[in-house]
């Protein structure tokens, strides 16, 4: 009988070599558990626990999964009727609630070091008949990618990742079966710092405990954490992590997302990735997407350039960025509001949009500029020569933020556009403002004829189906706030 993997075409000698390996690794670290994840369409790491003597039959024959986990909105409610007769005909596939398959990749093993002998593999959904499923998130960035490959391009991305941590003071409302919930509400927390001091060595002290499980918990898993820092509002911190390929940086952000809010909470904290945290005074976590292209022959960056363009001034983006480079930031400014939702996908994300904020407001790039949307870091010569875009939300879908910024770029790049100069006033009320809601980010994204032809129909139909669900739940909700706390600070 032929193995479910080979049915599927990944079943190579590589894989083989892999699992065999990963195998090992598991039987001489004595694991009794492996838990298979995957990243659904909101970024959040959902899967099945396996025990350990499972695993050989697991790779070659996969797991099943529910298909309604792919068509969950943030509440986890199905924004599909699948069990009505055209309730999935956009889906094929997916109707009555049927199985899906994971399978996971040898490579990505990893023993979780907060919890005692388990493991961790990531994994992606087939159809039963060994065809991949296509609105698969990750898939949609290896698509993108591919898209540059053809072209001799690769990406590298670098991680700046704003979050709050808060101490547990009590689960009742969370754990009380009395006040079950859907969703459910949120643990009271009380604050690891009090705020407003930037980069204060106190402050670091004071959030020490709750900081260093982060530190370790990332470095033993493995990801290029480069420093941890107190942010601006209170209880907000902030991890960078290095340079690496863009799948890599993609797949870094979801592992680091799910491991330290499960390695937190061991320890009694609540750490969230949501955009706006449901209390007075706070201050907005954003993710900043560093991100250059990469001549795949000789490793360098497409950006770089040696002296600037003649004639060009130090506001024009050719007075720093190769010609590539420029129309590069001319496509991601071109699709800015476009792309929006996929950087920005929660209702709550949306306030932190304001005037200045250290965040976007509008569709603008500048030097070294943190109010613009577009940040270009660097000088000719500088082979460090990157684009930072400010206008993610850290609990954003990686996969989906990266391949969006692919997509526009690309845009650009084939229609060779030019930049404007780059900004000195971001927050002039004159300038084209970035959509200031979930619904206004998804008309805008259906209204950009190049991003719907990247991101195909079938993938923005599905996409627009579930967000405008999530849309339209919080616009009917009578008390917003509870509705961001329930959906967003207990779960993102």
């Amino acid at each position: 009988m032929t193995a479910f993997a080979t049915l599927c075409g990944i079943q190579d000698a590589a894989r083989l070599e892999a699992i065999e390996r990963t195998l090992l690794q598991i039987k001489t670290r004595e694991l009794e558990l492996v838990r298979i994840g995957w990243c659904d369409l909101h970024g959040i790491v959902r899967g099945k626990t396996l025990v350990a003597s499972a695993l050989p039959k697991t790779f070659h024959e996969g797991v099943s999964m529910v298909s309604t986990l792919m068509l969950k909105d943030t509440s986890d409610r199905t924004a599909f009727k699948v069990f009505e007769p055209e309730g999935t005909s956009s889906l094929p596939g997916f109707g009555q609630g049927g199985n899906l398959l994971l399978l996971p990749d040898p490579d990505s093993f990893q023993q979780l070091p907060w919890t005692d002998s388990t493991g961790w593999l990531r994994a992606q959904p087939w159809f039963t008949d060994g065809s991949p499923v296509e609105l698969d998130t990750r898939r949609i960035l290896q698509r993108a990618l591919q898209n540059l490959g053809t072209q001799g391009i690769s990406m590298q991305c670098g991680l700046e990742v704003e979050f709050h941590i808060y101490k547990i003071e009590d689960t009742n409302a969370q754990l009380n079966p009395e006040l079950a919930n859907w969703p459910g509400d949120a643990p009271v927390v009380s604050m690891i710092h009090p705020g407003y001091s930037l980069l204060t060595e106190e402050w670091f002290d004071m959030a020490e405990p709750a900081m260093r499980i982060v530190q370790r918990t990332a470095q033993e898993l493995g990801l290029p954490l480069l420093s941890l820092e107190i942010e601006m509002g209170p209880s907000q911190v902030e991890a960078v992590f290095d340079v690496t390929d863009a799948m890599t940086a993609a797949d870094n952000m979801v592992l680091f997302r799910s491991a330290v809010k499960q390695a937190l909470r061991r320890a009694g904290y609540h750490a969230t990735f949501m955009c706006r945290p449901p209390f007075p005074n706070i201050m907005s976590s954003g993710w900043h997407l560093h991100q250059s292209l990469i001549d795949q022959s000789s490793g360098q960056n497409l950006f770089l350039r040696s002296s600037p363009a003649s004639g060009s001034t130090p506001m024009d983006a050719g007075y720093i960025l190769s010609d590539l480079g420029e129309h590069y930031l001319a496509g991601l400014l071109d699709h800015a509001r476009g792309m929006t939702v996929f950087c920005t996908p929660t209702t709550n994300g949306f306030g932190r949009f304001g005037a200045n904020a250290l965040a976007p407001q509008s569709v603008l790039w500048g030097r070294d500029n943190r109010g613009a949307m577009l940040r270009v870091i660097g000088e000719c010569g500088d082979a460090g020569t990157r684009i930072e875009n400010r206008l993610g939300e850290s609990g954003a879908n990686p996969y989906l933020y990266i391949a969006s910024q692919i997509y526009a770029g690309l845009d650009g790049i084939e229609r060779k556009l030019r930049a404007p100069p780059a900004t000195q006033d971001p927050y002039n009320s004159s300038n084209m403002h970035l959509p200031n809601s979930l619904s206004g980010a998804l008309n805008a994204l259906n209204n950009d004829a190049a991003l719907v032809l990247a991101f195909g129909n079938d993938f923005l139909s599905y996409f627009t189906q579930i967000k405008s669900s999530e849309a339209l739940r919080y616009e009917q909700a009578k008390d917003k706030n509870d509705f961001q706390r329930r959906e967003y600070f207990s779960r993102i």
